[in-house]
């Protein structure tokens, strides 16, 4: 009571309402008391278009919780109830009239006074709602009912040049759209879905009021009742109602949409709700542009340490404003090995049950190929590293939109190299490499195996990763003669592969055994192709070299005599591993003998036999 008090405005309102009951309580014409300016209800009055006695009812309903004098006033012309009922306010109010509590009234729809329990409206108390006995006070306030569902965004959201460049045409757009508008947000930057909202909420000087679809009730009377109090709330806070689709039904969304008052609405999520008698304005939020990264980058990053990773970090990784600032923040000031990590973390996708991450620790001296094959191997990392100076800066990318992501074929006999190959590559340029799963991505159902083709492509767009679909002859062999509706969709499937391996803005890799199992039409559209060879004797002995480990306890071990041994790379280290683990086992160091063993149980699976001189070479 003090504190109201101190509000000088607020108190001569309450007094003035307390001279017009005590005219009432005493049967005289109440004295010609001109109204005081109040701004907290003026504001209320303004805002929810209440006439004058409306003014004064919600006045005198407030005066009784807020002033003592008022109270026990009220109290006593009622007989002890403390609360005025309609019928005091028509007694004692001037300009009073019967609808001011009507259903469809301010006082009502807008939920700004509940009639108590009572036998006839007029003697029925009346009871101010919290939120709007606070607002009268002029202080700033929640609606406990709508704790969870709703809150104001007032932090600020990154967003790049061109969203808020989005942001302001449709502000401008807005107004002559019509008189009950659903603007619809989505897009492949989900981060700035809601930042692209409150950037044009902004631009008409008001709030972006969020409500969290996934808590609203089921449509019915409650969420009717949630809708009344979003749109009060709107008002009070010059706020634009901007629902947050978050994966809820349909018809939960639309029957908000259409429960809603408020002439404009922002609805952000991926969603087919459609709201009935309102006009849809549909805009996707692309992500930030390879240029426009760049500036974000320099910004986030401000550090000339970490200015020369900027271009790589906007080639490869295709962020969100929010993700990069988030990232430049955490990193401020660390190593570029550091900041790449926590970009590859940040735009790393789970795609379980298709493909599986692979941590790449290989290095170029893993790799044991004639200098050839190694320079195409080098060169395909060229072609990613520099991909948008070529496109974007020198201008290549105008000429055409095709053939523009870099494709590479590794053929080659198993263990010959092209995984470890693969590997190197992620770790060369700095990026995630996923293995792709094609048992679980090939499906005997018409369209299915596109489907999963593009939760691939989609999902490691973002990363730039490089993408290894091992061991392909399943998905790449030849296009056959079209005989039946599968054969047909089979070859979609093939051309569905191409265009998005073309588009794909990394690294994809196929692996085949077998390269005379693959189309020439598709090895034409592919742009590297890299033939693994079987190694020869000398090649052999160097893969020998590298894996044995210096701290690995040898005895009577010759490469060279290992060599003999006729089997790939990737046989040469599940041998030398196996045999270790024996000598582990023996507690000695590594021998012949154990080599020999090893060897034995490796050619078993091939279902082969040790030749006479293999045998003799380990011995």
């Amino acid at each position: 009571m003090t504190a109201v008090l101190e509000q000088a405005p607020l108190a001569a309102e309450i007094a003035r309402v307390r001279a017009l009951l005590e005219a009432y309580r005493d049967g005289v014409e109440p004295e010609g008391q001109a109204r005081a300016s109040e701004p907290a209800l003026d504001r209320l009055a303004l805002l929810f278009a209440l006439s004058s006695f409306e003014r004064d009812v919600l006045l005198l309903a407030a005066a009784v919780e807020l002033d003592g004098e008022a109270a026990a006033l009220v109290s006593s012309l009622q007989g002890g109830e403390p609360r005025p009922t309609f019928g005091l306010a028509l007694a004692a109010l001037p300009d009073a009239h019967w609808d001011a509590l009507a259903p469809g009234s301010p006082l009502r729809r807008h939920r700004l006074l509940e009639p108590m329990t009572g036998s006839t409206l007029a003697t029925r108390p009346l009871a101010v709602d919290e939120r709007i006995l606070h607002a009268v006070t002029g202080i700033e306030s929640e609606d406990e009912r709508l704790t969870g569902v709703v809150r104001l965004l007032d932090d600020a959201i990154a967003l790049s040049p061109s969203q808020r460049t989005l942001a302001a045409e449709l502000a401008r757009t807005a107004p002559d759209a019509g008189a009950r508008l659903v603007i619809r947000i989505d897009g492949e930057d989900i981060d700035a879905w809601l930042g692209v909202a409150q950037a044009f909420a902004l631009e008409l000087r008001r709030r972006a009021l969020v409500v969290r679809a996934s808590a609203l009730p089921a449509p019915g009377p409650e969420l009717a009742e949630v809708a009344r109090l979003v749109d009060r709330e709107a008002l009070l806070a010059y706020g634009v109602p901007v629902v947050a689709a978050d994966g809820t039904g349909d018809a939960v969304v639309a029957a908000l949409l259409d429960e809603l008052e408020a002439p404009l609405v922002v609805l952000v999520g991926e969603t087919a709700a459609r709201a009935t008698g309102r006009i849809t304005l549909h805009r996707s939020v692309a992500l930030p542009s390879a240029a426009e990264a760049r500036e974000l980058w320099r910004d986030s990053v401000a550090s000339p340490d970490l200015e020369a990773v900027v271009p790589e970090l906007a080639q490869h990784f295709r962020l969100s404003a929010t993700a990069i600032d988030a990232i430049g923040r955490e990193a401020h000031a660390t190593e570029r090995a550091d900041l790449r990590r926590l970009c590859r973390e940040r735009a790393r996708v789970p795609l379980e049950g298709l493909a599986e991450l692979i941590e790449p620790v290989a290095t170029w001296d893993d790799l044991v190929l004639p200098g050839g094959h190694l320079a195409l191997l080098h060169e395909i990392v060229l072609h990613v590293r520099h991909r948008t100076q070529v496109y974007e800066r020198w201008g290549f990318g105008e000429r055409t939109s095709r053939g523009l992501g870099v494709t590479a074929l590794f053929a080659g006999e198993s263990g010959t190299g092209k995984t470890l190959a693969a590997e190197v590559l992620a770790r060369e340029l700095g990026l995630d490499l996923y293995r792709i799963d094609l048992a679980a991505t090939v499906s005997k159902y018409i369209g299915e195996t596109e489907k999963n083709l593009r939760r691939v492509f989609d999902a490691a767009e973002a990363s730039g990763a490089v993408l290894l679909f091992d061991e392909a002859d399943a998905l790449f062999g030849k296009r056959g003669e079209v005989k039946d509706g599968h054969d047909r969709y089979a070859n979609l499937e093939v051309a569905y592969l191409l265009q998005r391996m073309e588009s794909y803005r990394g690294l994809a890799i196929l692996t085949t055994n077998l390269r005379s199992n693959v189309d020439r039409a598709f090895l034409r559209r592919l742009r590297f192709v890299v033939q693994f060879p079987f190694p020869d004797a000398a090649q052999r002995a160097e893969i020998w070299r590298r894996t044995l480990p210096d701290a690995a306890p040898v005895d009577g071990l010759d490469v060279d005599a290992l060599a003999r041994l006729n089997v790939s790379g990737g046989s040469i280290r599940s041998i030398a591993l196996a045999a270790a683990f024996a000598a582990a086992e023996n507690g000695g160091a590594l021998t012949p003998a154990h080599v020999l063993r090893a060897a034995r149980v490796e050619y078993a699976k091939a279902e082969r036999a040790l030749t006479d001189g293999e045998t003799e070479a380990l011995r």
